[in-house]
């Protein structure tokens, strides 16, 4: 057993993973060493191992459907890619990358499209998240440089997060926050959200503004610290919807501490107004000096992994490589360095205006590496049209059927997490190794390589000559340090002359900041949100993540313990407008804008604001019928970051009650009728699906059964009905369904797929769904690193754990990654004789 020092391919904190096989089985730990996390990891970090499995990877390339061997996908990638610059010239050909890529994969796509096709159409996913917050360092600094460190946030006397469900989106980092206010009592931490999330759960304030009102608060302090009147107090809480008391205090207590520091991301970026919403948070951090010292400054926390990464090599459509511009020397520098006539000259298309030039066919192929666009861009419905009618789109991709992969010509098989050999940056500059310490499967093949043998096919192959990703590395090193005398703030040149041992062995680097070509305050006017609310839009809906799922579910929906916090699309609802739409707690509901629909459960939460709604952006066409919320999202960008709306759209929302709801069970998923909706869901061992329609389907499963030749077992009652098929005493199918959706024991379903039951009463209790054995229902998933169900948790509450702390003694929820203490703690709150006071729990690492 070889254990490998890794670093974990989820958010931008950047986690040190430690990593080895065992008897075939791969195991994670937390890298105690590693300055990102010191040991801890969060539940998708802990569960890498669950993921690494080859279901479902596609494992050898495919051009026009039918798999082919390496040589025939580049060879005819490389004629199709030819014929389109040669006919249309390069402006036709687009790449669309990924904050997943490695540093040195996303180097050598940049590479080959600015440097050696010839046009800037190079962007990434990263402009959804984090180009606002680049827009706003660059105006203020001249560069997009992050001025802080993870240290700050344990070294400050008032934390602000704005726009951040960092207790679910960044929870390891929102641990050390949790663990440095339990060593320094006088830190103060506001939280500035629309929603009460987990995150509140620490906060000391909170202000619960109105949707996109950010930039005003800060244009409000910055006043304040200048002693200006533009924006008082009274003004600011009109815009905000906002307390006076409230602001005040907020105001009182960032100009009299003596440390500040600001986390910000997507409620701030993704916004139309996202690049002035963030230079509102650094104006205030320069005109109150809380800046370029300890425990200061703004801090952006990147969504992914190799977001910065990405950032460093150019991966945005505006920017060259090395954080450098389209300005005459800069070109003259990165020209030179390459050794190529042929680079852009002018910025390319960004994200949302490169497939609206798909979709206009200004754009005649595409190749899109390691991301989902087909579900994660706005407008989804709109880029799936466009992409349908592109002449040529090439995937690369690590898994044989994702949204966007359904529309390839060419699908290359890329290289996942575990078999990938690199570097990635987090969100405080800081370079860590990912290492591989499993083998290729397949034919699969790492990124770079493959834009290597692409650039050979366009006759560039004297450029692209790596053999090994140190190679790259060392190169973009070099790029960063070429004639570079300190006045570009991104210089790797302490990394430029790494052996390959040195490269191998490298532990974590964090570059500096060195000094910042400017300190610019920029003018910011306040602007309120874009959404058209109208009397058929009535609401904002606003989307996000939550707290187990990664972006589009490629790879953590097929974790088991990872779909059983929050198994399907939900919709966060006020009490009052639940009330207003006849809506119950657990009920179906139709989402819909001017756009399209989404199907989602209701959750009624008393932290959701009145008129607006929340959803979760994870749900693709590969797990749900009707669950994107991009496709609700109009595509309004910011006009300086190119970065997109998500945070509000306007829509309404109905009830859906189905002649009847339930759920499927099977070793092969049976092609359903249309009529029916249907979400997967993961489970060990076997295919799941809940399901909902008004048309029956009873008779069309028993006939599918019957089809196969299996033997099937019936039984209804009441408005109950069930279903199990048998084939050579093996259980194929079953299906369980009522008005509502029934309680089942879904444990002893999977089991009975493994050991099917021998005993006449087993097989009755399986038909109902349950065990012979009563055994309690644990209830939702609160814990998910331990399985703890919220049933349980109640009964212990009832029992005498008034404290998260006595909760984790006594059923170990919350003493891992920390992530379900919020949730416990206002369980906790909620108990009706409980008056006590709550409190965290220390990680247990």
């Amino acid at each position: 057993m070889t254990e490998i020092k890794t670093t974990c391919p989820y958010c931008g904190v950047g986690c040190g993973v430690i990593a080895s096989v065992q008897q075939g089985e791969v195991k994670v730990r937390g890298d105690d060493t590693h300055p990102a996390n010191y040991g801890r990891l969060c539940v998708k970090g802990a569960a890498l191992g669950e993921t690494t499995g080859l279901h479902g990877r596609l494992l050898h390339p495919v051009v026009d459907e039918t798999e082919a061997d390496w040589s025939q996908a580049l060879s005819e990638a490389g004629r199709r890619l030819r014929t389109v610059i040669d006919t249309y010239g390069p402006q036709a050909v687009a790449f669309y990358a990924s904050g997943q890529l490695l540093t040195e994969d996303y180097y050598a796509a940049n590479k080959l499209m600015k440097g050696f096709i010839g046009a800037a159409n190079i962007d990434t996913n990263s402009r959804l998240c984090m180009s606002s917050a680049v827009t706003g360092y660059k105006r203020a600094f001249g560069e997009d440089v992050v001025p802080c460190s993870y240290e700050d946030i344990e070294n400050t006397d008032l934390v602000v997060l704005v726009g951040s469900n960092a207790a679910w989106t960044h929870p390891v980092l929102f641990q050390r926050l949790v663990q440095a206010r339990r060593e320094n009592p006088a830190l103060k931490v506001v939280v500035i959200d629309p929603r009460r999330t987990a995150t509140c759960d620490i906060a000391d304030l909170h202000l619960a503004l109105s949707p996109g009102s950010d930039a005003a608060l800060f244009v409000g302090l910055l006043n304040q610290i200048q002693g200006e009147s533009g924006w008082p107090v009274t003004r600011v809480a009109a815009f905000c919807g906002l307390p006076v008391e409230a602001i005040s205090t907020f105001y009182d207590w960032f100009i009299t501490a003596p440390r500040a520091i600001t986390l910000y991301t997507m409620g701030i970026n993704q916004s139309v107004s996202g690049s002035d919403k963030c230079n509102a948070i650094i104006n205030v951090h320069l005109a109150s000096q809380k800046f370029a010292r300890e425990g200061c400054g703004p801090f952006s926390l990147t969504g992914q992994p190799n977001a910065m990464g990405g950032r460093e090599v150019g991966g945005l459509a505006n920017q060259l490589a090395a954080h450098m511009n389209f300005e005459p020397a800069d070109l003259a520098r990165v020209a030179r360095f390459w050794g190529t006539e042929r680079l852009a000259q002018t910025p390319g298309l960004m994200a949302v205006e490169l497939f609206e030039a798909i979709a206009r066919s200004e754009i005649k192929a595409v190749w899109i590496m390691g991301t989902n666009p087909a579900v994660s861009l706005p407008d989804s419905h709109a880029v799936c049209q466009a992409l349908s009618a592109c002449p040529l789109v090439i995937v690369s991709e690590v898994m044989q059927d994702t949204d966007t992969s359904r529309y390839a010509h060419i699908r290359f098989p890329a290289l996942a997490w575990g078999e990938k050999n690199g570097t990635v940056t987090n969100s405080e500059r800081r370079i860590s190794r990912q290492r591989a310490f499993l083998p290729a499967p397949g034919e699969a093949k790492p990124d770079w390589w493959i834009i290597a043998q692409v650039a050979k096919q366009l006759g560039f192959e004297a450029a692209f000559r790596w053999q090994h990703p140190h190679d790259i590395f060392c190169e973009h090193a070099g790029l960063s340090a070429f004639e570079n005398q300190g006045e570009r703030a991104f210089n790797l040149r302490d990394l430029v002359t790494l052996s390959r041992e040195e490269w191998d062995a490298l532990t974590p680097y964090q570059w500096p900041t060195g000094h910042f070509p400017q300190r610019r305050i920029v003018p910011v006017e306040p602007q309120s949100h874009a959404a058209a609310l109208q009397p058929l839009y009535p609401l904002v809906l606003n989307t996000g993540r939550i707290r187990d799922q990664w972006h589009t579910m490629t790879r953590t929906g097929y974790v088991p313990r990872l779909m059983e916090h929050i198994a399907e699309p939900v919709v966060g609802v006020s009490p009052r407008d639940a009330a207003r739409y006849r809506l119950e707690e657990g009920q179906l509901a139709r989402l819909s804008s001017a756009r399209g629909v989404m199907v989602c459960r209701v959750n009624i939460h008393a932290g959701q604001r009145e008129g607006e709604l929340f959803a979760p952006m994870h749900w693709s066409r590969c797990f749900a019928r009707q669950g994107a919320v991009n496709a609700l999202v109009e595509s309004r960008c910011d006009p300086h970051s190119g970065q997109p709306e998500s945070k509000q759209t306007a829509v309404r929302i109905m009830p859906w009650q189905p002649a009847w709801q339930g759920e499927l069970y099977a070793r092969e998923l049976p092609a359903l009728p249309v009529f029916i909706h249907w979400w997967r869901k993961a489970a060990r061992g076997v295919s799941r699906l809940t399901l909902a329609g008004d048309k029956p389907l009873m008779a069309w499963l028993i006939s599918e059964c019957h089809s196969h030749g299996w033997t099937v077992q019936t039984a209804e009652t009441g408005g109950r009905s069930s279903l199990l098929a048998w084939h050579d005493g093996a259980l194929m199918l079953g299906f369980w369904q009522n008005e509502r959706l029934p309680a089942l024991a879904h444990a002893v379903i999977e089991d009975a797929f493994v050991r099917p039951p021998a005993q006449l009463a087993e097989r009755h209790a399986l038909l109902n769904g349950q065990s012979v054995q009563a055994r309690g229902d644990e209830g939702r998933i609160i814990c998910s690193c331990f399985g703890v169900g919220e049933n349980l948790i109640r009964q212990a509450i009832m029992e005498g754990c008034h404290s998260a702390a006595a909760l984790g003694a006594k059923l170990r929820c919350g003493t891992n990654c920390g992530s379900c203490v919020p949730e416990l703690n206002a369980m906790i709150q909620d108990f009706p004789e409980n008056a006590l006071k709550t409190e965290n729990i220390s990680d247990s690492r």
